[in-house]
């Protein structure tokens, strides 16, 4: 029997999880994989951009976080995966050779609404670097099965989805027209979209990824996950949110490189402050094929960057059934046109 199950978290309780060192090795793999921005993967491109340095990828320290948790309590409760993230903050740099905690806080729980035999624990999570720095910021709830409950297998879909849809969403869903190439923040346009590109999630990239930052058993093991709520093999959350990431700066590249070659200077992307209202509304099971695209809802100029402006832009993603399966709000640093 796993040592947590949703009755033993008790608001107000909190524990150290930790501590990770971050490797320039690991560094660089993640962002070559996911996030290959020249800050995150080029030391002496890094010194020119908008940080200045070699720094970890925002998705790369919630993927850290992950891991510390699964390491702490995951593997040992009855977890049974989360709905959504409500808000995630990137605060400080993440550099090579820096030693991370992440302090865990219950803050509310609360019996599921959709199924009696699941609760739902809601963390708070505050990263700090070997300096006592707090480099990043996270609130989630969690799944998790009640103590002497009857196990719940295979009903994954209709309970994330009904978990999820409880969390707040503020994006109207419409039809929306294509962003303008090579855009400059003055270029872009509310309510502009734009489809970055596919992604088939195959069993072994669903397990490679997990076994090293989410191993939990429907993510790791397809016999067991087959006993699980989601009842067969399927990626982790922070999975498909890597690949988000990663097909944005393929798309992102490929604008650069069209801009290029009519001898143009393409703008710039900074980093991103972070997120907020994460849903995980399916599972993306191995085999599924999932289709993300990305929407301009607000901008601003930057007051503390000029030369800079904040980009606010909901991103979803749909599986091959025209399901939505993943979605969030973003910010993102964007280079004003010189």
């Amino acid at each position: 029997m796993p040592r947590y199950a949703f009755e033993d978290f008790t608001p107000g309780s909190a524990q150290m999880l930790g501590p990770y060192t971050v490797t320039k090795e690991a560094l660089l793999a993640f962002a070559r994989e996911y996030d290959a921005q020249p800050f995150h993967v080029d030391e002496i491109a890094a010194k020119d951009s908008f940080v200045g340095t070699l720094i970890a990828s925002g998705w790369h320290t919630c993927c850290i976080n992950m891991r510390l948790l699964a390491d702490g309590m995951i593997l040992d409760s009855a977890s049974m995966g989360s709905p959504g993230i409500e808000e995630v903050k990137w605060l400080k740099p993440v550099r090579p050779g820096d030693t991370l905690r992440s302090r865990m806080t219950v803050l509310e729980s609360r019996p599921s609404k959709s199924r009696p035999s699941i609760g739902l624990v809601r963390f708070g999570f505050e990263m700090l670097n070997q300096a006592d720095e707090t480099v990043f910021t996270q609130k989630n709830w969690v799944m998790f099965g009640r103590r002497d409950s009857e196990p719940v297998k295979g009903s994954g879909r209709s309970v994330l989805a009904a978990e999820a849809s409880a969390m707040p969403d503020h994006t109207p869903k419409r039809e929306l027209p294509h962003i303008s190439s090579n855009p400059y923040f003055e270029d872009l346009v509310i309510g502009e979209a734009e489809e970055l590109g596919s992604y088939t999630f195959e069993p072994d990239d669903i397990v490679r990824f997990a076994r090293q930052f989410d191993p939990q058993r429907f993510h790791v093991d397809a016999h067991a996950a087959k006993e699980s709520l989601f009842g067969a093999l399927c990626a982790s959350g922070w999975h498909t949110a890597s690949i988000w990431m990663k097909l944005m700066v393929e798309y992102r590249n490929r604008i650069r490189a069209n801009a290029l070659s009519h001898g143009a200077r393409p703008a710039r992307l900074g980093p991103s402050p972070g997120f907020t209202d994460l849903k995980w509304l399916k599972p993306a099971y191995a085999g599924d094929t999932l289709t993300y695209r990305s929407t301009v809802t607000g901008k601003r100029v930057s007051n503390s960057r000029p030369g800079w402006g904040l980009v606010f832009y909901h991103n979803s993603a749909t599986n091959q059934h025209g399901e939505e399966v993943f979605s969030f709000e973003g910010m993102v640093f964007w280079e004003r046109r010189p």
